[in-house]
């Protein structure tokens, strides 16, 4: 695994192309990088868990109440979202995300 990360990291030093379009994507280290970071995954994350049966209740209600199919079948899939609870995978990468901005030197 190691030397896979190396070869990975190789590439990147090698490839002007990749190692621009890598710092393209990578988030800054100043306040609103962070703060993105913060609001884009760990909010969304933390509200479903504190109100998730409000939350559901509230999808559920609209989708039985609703007329319109195609808005009843949107709140039908909120309603599925919110009983799947947090998600780990948005925490784990916006912890990634965070570890990475982090590290950098800049």
């Amino acid at each position: 695994m190691k030397q896979k990360v190396q070869k990975i990291q190789e590439r990147i030093n090698s490839d002007p192309k990749l190692k621009e379009a890598v710092e393209k994507i990578k988030p800054k280290k100043t306040v609103w990088g962070i703060l993105g970071i913060v609001l884009f995954f760990f909010i969304p994350e933390l509200v479903t868990y504190i109100w998730q049966e409000e939350l559901v209740d509230w999808a559920h209600l609209h989708s039985i109440t609703e007329a319109s199919s195609s808005v009843r079948m949107i709140y039908r899939q909120l309603e599925k979202m919110f009983l799947s609870g947090v998600s780990w995978f948005n925490i784990i990468l916006g912890l990634l995300l965070l570890f990475w901005v982090m590290r950098s030197s800049k």
